[in-house]
């Protein structure tokens, strides 16, 4: 798997009211890699991972997997590699509030019509320590847990790549440090490549490669 990010751009408005949120940004995702990226609200951090994970669409520039521009294809053809390559970890947990744990955590299968492989669940439930939570509702989950079903369902369909943006964002010291410590443990043991949005340069730091933002141009990082 290879993402390449070429010359990408997004632009809102015309004229004096024009906003350039995101301006001629490049950047390959290798299959293994782990990036992450900084920068202050308002810098298109947010529109850049939207726009790569296929949530968005470019004004200029392109985005390919494997070669294939993803945003030249039809919405259908857009929302299966969303469903099938594409793992989505956000601040907010978006877990749907009537559904159990574990039926929010299959939403991406359910969508796809595709069997869930219960030996790979058992695996993900026993790592994101939520074994004993699976019929719980997500009112009765601490934040931490909340966001590990957030994990989990990000990861029900084996993508090829995780979008993490601010996961630790709503989450106390503690839990946060838990949440990042999965998520590297998933990105070496499971061999996912992982990009992340933070404000936290500690977390930055632990990343393979490092990207900074300010007003739309991406720059990555130099490293001694």
């Amino acid at each position: 798997m290879e993402i390449c990010v070429n010359g990408v751009s997004k632009i809102y408005g015309k004229g004096e009211s024009q906003i350039i949120a995101l301006d001629q940004a490049d950047m390959v995702i290798g299959e293994t890699d782990f990036l992450s990226i900084m920068g202050p609200s308002g810098s298109g951090k947010s529109t850049l991972l939207h726009i790569i994970s296929g949530l968005d669409t470019p004004t200029r520039g392109t985005v390919t997997y494997n070669g294939r521009n993803i945003h030249r294809g039809s919405d259908k053809e857009l929302s299966a590699l969303r469903r099938q390559k594409v793992g989505f970890v956000f601040q907010q947990f978006h877990l749907l509030p009537v559904l159990t744990v574990r039926e929010n955590i299959l939403m991406p299968l359910l969508l796809d019509r595709r069997k869930p492989d219960e030996e790979y669940l058992s695996f993900l439930m026993e790592i994101l320590g939520l074994k004993n939570r699976l019929d719980h509702l997500p009112g009765q989950l601490s934040g931490g847990q909340k966001q590990r079903a957030a994990i989990a369902r990000a990861l029900s369909a084996k993508p090829e790549i995780i979008f993490a943006d601010e996961p630790t964002g709503n989450l106390d010291s503690r839990n946060g440090k838990e949440v990042m410590e999965l998520l590297l443990a998933i990105h070496r043991e499971m061999k996912k490549a992982l990009v992340i949005i933070t404000h936290d340069p500690r977390i930055a730091e632990q990343a393979g490669r490092q990207f900074v933002m300010a007003d739309g141009i991406l720059r990555e990082v130099e490293r001694l």
